[in-house]
């Protein structure tokens, strides 16, 4: 089932653009599930699991320590396709997209992440250190499951690697909106517009924007240009909180997500 492709179609049909919250699986413990329901009755289009590596080079601290703390809990790829299909007992539309690093994936093996992933009821993954020039491999385990393999574009990829990506990509392109980690600077809005419309010469693919993302007027200045807008470090902050404050920031990071879709649908 191609729930990407199918997602980006009605949202296309509606004149809309699509939301996509990042969480990391297993941050805060237990909570997983209940929180990738919470943001897609706030307006999620599409939700974005991390699975949880020691070593997230690309994530800026907030996005790392979600990590760590995901991996104190125990929380292991296995764990990761055991939520997904818990999920799914009560979703079976909104398509999710799992984002993390190669390491954990060549333990488990690309046949055998293959084999879980697609039972579990994952729709996309992005891995982030594996380059399209040796993908190959991996990309032949996923795509006969019907799972979208989401390529990376930087401010700095030049456009003979961006026809590459466009080439090999499928589901959505996501662009990283500034140089450096997640969370890391201030978005230069006209910058990230203009380099989206840039990207769009090479591919009829949706395109993607996250990084720096923090609010509703930042979601709606970049839904202008971009087909998804991808938001990650400023709800992990919130709930990065759970310890203190339990329940509670996890209803905030329902409230910002909220804010998020109105602003961009009434942009």
């Amino acid at each position: 089932m191609m729930r990407i492709k199918q997602r980006f179609d009605q949202l296309r049909s509606a004149s809309r653009k699509a939301l996509v919250p990042y969480i990391t699986a297993g941050d805060p413990a237990g909570n997983t599930v209940e929180m990738m329901h919470e943001l897609v009755r706030n307006g999620a289009d599409v939700i974005e699991l991390g699975f949880p590596f020691s070593d997230p080079v690309a994530d800026g601290p907030v996005i790392a320590k979600a990590h760590l703390r995901a991996l104190s809990h125990g929380v292991t790829l296995n764990d990761v396709f055991s939520m997904v299909s818990l999920f799914r007992e009560n979703d079976n539309e909104t398509p999710v997209v799992l984002m993390g690093y190669l390491n954990p994936v060549e333990i488990m093996g690309y046949e055998v992440f293959a084999e879980k992933a697609s039972k579990a009821g994952v729709d996309g993954v992005l891995v982030v250190d594996l380059p399209p020039e040796f993908a190959d491999d991996f990309v032949a385990q996923i795509k006969p499951k019907g799972i979208d393999m989401i390529n990376l574009i930087t401010p700095t990829t030049s456009d003979e690697r961006i026809k590459t990506i466009c080439s090999v990509a499928s589901g959505f392109i996501y662009y990283v909106s500034l140089k450096g980690v997640t969370g890391s600077a201030k978005l230069d809005i006209s910058g990230v517009q203009q380099r989206v419309t840039h990207i769009k010469q090479f591919t009829d693919m949706p395109v993607g924007v996250g990084f720096g993302i923090r609010d509703g007027e930042s979601a709606a200045a970049i839904s202008q240009a971009a087909d998804a807008v991808i938001v990650g470090t400023a709800l992990v902050s919130e709930l990065a909180k759970f310890d203190q404050e339990g329940e509670a920031c996890m209803q905030r990071v329902g409230s910002r997500v909220s804010e998020m879709r109105n602003a961009m649908d009434n942009r």
